[in-house]
């Protein structure tokens, strides 16, 4: 089960962008590759990207789509799809050169986030014709919102488009209260359809949008031994797991060893007993 680390957990604003910053940092993480979060600041050159990732040798079986696609699909007009089309084209390119094979999308996203989700749902069909055309698995994660709710907006979604694959994130579904929904059988049409876990700490309460600063597991409120029982009665040995806590400070100085303990302390709830001895 390979953890990945987040791009976005080192780097960010502070530190400007400044991807070239993990040919220092990459050796230094004991992680099993990187889950690459995309910023539109690269859009002007991104062979350049590309190479970089290639040169240093950079494993990223995973790509996190720019935030902003979300966005723009929600306005519902022809100019703005046109533009989420044209950059999600881009997103899979940089996918495609640095060897990626899954795409985590924000289907919905920012202050608009799920209010014309209608427009959301109806433009993810030109994004899945479009990472079907590059070979990529698109996956859609449990976003916050602030009109609904990402189970109840993932299922209306599910129902239009059966066959699409999910991100779980656990902060995104603790800061709804919504973690114990996962476990339900009720909910085998998100079980059987996830592909790929963001495995992240929440220390805030219902919607509390104070707190939504992604932790590293086990300094929130998350019940991590009982999610990491159900993966491994589930056996998702061919799933892939990213950590998303941030690392760096408001200067932009990253601090690895926060990441470190947290991918151990995720290989010990992994490796906690056997498959069988789960079940």
């Amino acid at each position: 089960m390979p953890i990945l680390c987040s791009t976005g957990a080192l780097i960010g604003r502070p530190n400007n962008r400044d991807y070239t910053l993990l040919k220092d940092l990459a050796p230094k993480l004991f992680c099993d590759g990187f889950e690459l979060m995309i910023y539109p600041d690269w859009y002007p050159n991104p062979d350049k990207l590309i190479g970089f990732t290639r040169e240093i040798g950079l494993n990223i079986p995973v790509i996190h789509c720019e935030k902003k696609i979300g966005e723009l699909l929600a306005s519902g007009s022809s100019e703005d799809l046109k533009t989420a089309m044209s950059d999600f084209r881009l997103n899979c390119e940089i996918a495609r050169g640095v060897g990626a094979e899954k795409l985590v999308l924000h289907l919905w996203n920012g202050l608009v986030s799920d209010s014309h989700i209608e427009n959301n749902i109806s433009g993810y069909k030109y994004l899945r014709e479009i990472s079907d055309e590059f070979g990529l698995q698109l996956l859609v994660e449990n976003v916050v919102c602030n009109v609904s709710d990402p189970m109840s907006r993932l299922h209306e979604f599910h129902e239009n488009y059966p066959d699409a694959g999910f991100v779980f994130d656990t902060k995104m579904a603790a800061f709804h209260c919504q973690e114990e929904l996962l476990y339900d059988d009720s909910n085998l049409w998100l079980q059987g359809n996830i592909r790929h876990y963001h495995v992240n700490d929440y220390g805030g309460g219902y919607k509390d949008w104070s707190n939504l600063k992604v932790l590293p597991v086990g300094e929130g409120r998350v019940d991590f031994d009982k999610f990491f029982s159900y993966i491994r009665r589930k056996n998702h040995q061919n799933f892939t797991f990213t950590v998303e806590a941030t690392a760096f400070d408001k200067t932009g100085v990253v601090h690895t060893a926060i990441l470190n303990s947290t991918f151990d302390r995720i290989r010990k709830y992994l490796s906690e007993g056997s498959i069988e001895n789960a079940q």
